[in-house]
């Protein structure tokens, strides 16, 4: 028996402190002391529910399950947003395990999160850290930067194109990183010009202020990736002209409106809408070794893992004055 803390949503909303007691360790379980947990934007749906919070996790292996064999006790290791699929279906047999119908993700009530003193997990879906990387940069990469690493990576997305990225925020700046250090001509889209210098900074080529505009300047060359990092959707009728034939519109924050677009456009220009998700096991490996090996890192703002230090973290996020992702630290 294992009683540790985790920190909870509730119905009011405020966080919540509690224990938990889970059983012997089984199979290939790892017990895991947290080191840092990162705070994304999909956290703040769960705040008003009775569930452990947080799902980019960061620890230390304490203690091994009878039949683990990848990880031993003091491995530094990660964790996100799938727990565990069915293995057998074809998404899990083709590696996109991620899709799996049964799977196992951060929604179930009964998980235990990164928002907490410890967790347990099975080995199988545990991210070895490489040692370049401390623990409070790998943490947001978990999702934030297994996110938008995956649509660049999965749908093969060429060195020799024009990537746009809307948005320079918790998944956006990571974005620009990635698609920057993978060859890309990276074009960032802002509302204003407040941020030209970082965005330029973490490797894109080019800033468009779009406030006001009614047309978009890019130097005589159209986009062939479109990443839609923010919440609200942008104004279509301004992005679809800019985009090349047969170019590809990814859409990657979580909304529960209805997609709105021109519909004749895309018919017109081949354009095509995919719709992703955080990587599966395989992408998401190669994307902590692609961000080690490039000094790829999330800009942070820490908050310690109390009550205190979640709420003010939420507040933050929230009011939308985040730089760029925020991790918590016990």
């Amino acid at each position: 028996m294992r009683t540790f803390t985790i920190f909870k949503g509730s119905k009011s909303g405020d966080i919540v402190k509690s224990q938990t007691t889970l059983q012997d360790l089984m199979g290939d379980q790892l017990y895991i002391r947290i080191t840092a947990s990162g705070l994304c934007g999909t956290d703040l749906h769960y705040t008003h529910s009775d569930s452990c919070l947080g799902h980019e996790g960061c620890g230390i292996v304490e203690a091994v399950g009878p039949s683990a064999k990848r990880f031993n006790i003091g491995d530094r290791v990660g964790f996100g947003y799938l727990r565990e699929s069915c293995g057998y279906c074809q998404q899990c047999l083709s590696g996109n395990e991620i899709f799996c119908a049964n799977r196992d993700t951060y929604e179930n009530p009964s998980n235990v999160g990164s928002m907490a003193s410890h967790t347990v997990w099975r080995e199988s879906y545990v991210f070895a850290i490489p040692a370049a990387m401390a623990d409070e940069d790998a943490a947001p990469l978990m999702c934030g930067g297994a996110t938008v690493f995956n649509v660049l990576r999965l749908y093969d997305v060429k060195p020799t194109e024009r990537v746009g990225i809307i948005g320079v925020g918790g998944l956006g700046h990571l974005a620009i990183q990635f698609a920057a250090k993978m060859g890309c001509d990276v074009t960032v889209f802002s509302g204003s010009d407040s941020k030209k210098e970082e965005v330029l900074g973490f490797g894109a080529k080019h800033f468009v202020a779009t406030k006001g505009v009614k047309g978009l300047d890019l130097q005589g060359r159209q986009l062939d990736r479109l990443l839609v990092t923010t919440s609200a959707q942008p104004d279509w009728d301004l992005y679809i002209p800019a985009m090349a034939p047969m170019g590809t519109i990814f859409l990657l924050s979580v909304s529960t409106d209805k997609l709105v677009m021109p519909y004749t456009p895309l018919l017109l220009q081949g354009l095509r809408i995919q719709g992703s998700l955080v990587a599966s096991r395989h992408t998401l490996t190669e994307m902590l070794e692609f961000a080690a090996l490039h000094s790829i890192k999330p800009t942070l703002m820490k908050f310690p893992l109390t009550v205190e230090g979640i709420a003010e973290g939420v507040k933050t996020l929230e009011g939308g004055s985040m730089r760029y992702r925020g991790v918590l630290i016990p």
